[in-house]
């Protein structure tokens, strides 16, 4: 794609998602994320009505009158975008792929952090991690992370959500908001789900086309596995070919939903040919 092509492709999706969080999900977005700590501020003289809670005992002794600390909320956050980059976004049988809903997604989740004054980072993972951006503000900044999403070319096609998770571990050490972004095609990551979640507010987005989960009676078809490159013949007219890949499809959901519900973090489904801004707002109107 050569430079005038990108950036005819970046500001579609600016004044795309950055319309929808101007007028849909600034405001969900604050407050549901509104600030999540308390920072002390200063200690002034107890006045009536004062929660006695507040009293901070050592200003207290030393001045013999009541005084109370002062907390202000921790309203600046930071939001972290975790994409899934392997072969398997790159498929997409309605209107688009689901890697370019992904980009619509991210994009729109990050106008509505830095609308809030919040910093916004990104990280690019495959079975490996393919690209850290480290969280900064500006729109500027935001543009960079939407020109990555669409131009990136991924080093490997596979997935491994335990390596993004660990990764996101390692190199964040406040908490910070998090948004998954996957089909989720990959198994046994609760263990490391569960340490992210004890410490960041992170939300699942799984996108998926709606023949990720049922495959039609097509006859002999040959498929490629994006994430091996493999073609294979399948005879889609098997009765039992269907069933099996519908089961595979929804034991994958299943563990999606079950992984993050135990850890005591949120899901949100959404599919390519489905609208994500009611998805989204539906989930911060519940989360808030």
């Amino acid at each position: 794609m050569d430079t005038k092509e990108l950036l005819k492709k970046v500001r579609k999706i600016e004044i795309k998602t950055r319309r929808l969080s101007n007028h849909i999900f600034g405001g969900e977005y604050h407050s549901t994320f509104k600030g999540r700590g308390m920072t002390f501020s200063e200690v002034r003289q107890y006045q009536y009505g004062d929660d006695i809670r507040a009293i901070d005992w050592n200003v207290t002794a030393r001045y013999n009158e009541p005084y109370v600390k002062i907390f202000e909320e921790e309203r600046e956050l930071t939001m972290m975008l975790m994409v899934d980059v392997s072969g398997s976004e790159l498929f997409g049988t309605s209107t688009q792929f689901k890697k370019d809903t992904v980009t619509e997604i991210a994009a729109t989740l990050a106008f509505s952090a830095i609308q809030n004054n919040d910093k916004v980072g990104l990280i690019l993972f495959s079975d490996q991690i393919e690209l850290y951006i480290p969280p900064k503000k500006g729109k500027s900044h935001v543009l960079r992370i939407i020109r990555e999403l669409i131009e990136f070319k991924p080093k490997s096609r596979r997935t491994n959500i335990n390596e993004a998770l660990k990764f996101l571990s390692s190199v964040m050490k406040k908490k910070a908001i998090v948004f998954m972004l996957s089909d989720f095609v990959d198994e046994n990551y609760e263990r490391n789900l569960k340490i992210v979640g004890n410490k960041h507010d992170l939300t699942g987005i799984r996108i998926y086309d709606k023949f990720d989960e049922e495959i039609p009676n097509l006859g002999m078809v040959p498929m490629l596995d994006n994430e091996t490159s493999e073609v294979k013949l399948i005879n889609t007219s098997s009765k039992s070919v269907r069933t099996k890949y519908k089961a595979n499809a929804l034991r994958l959901k299943d563990e999606f939903e079950t992984s993050f519900k135990k850890s005591g973090l949120g899901t949100i489904n959404v599919r390519v040919d489905e609208s994500y801004v009611k998805k989204l707002l539906g989930y911060f109107k519940n989360k808030g």
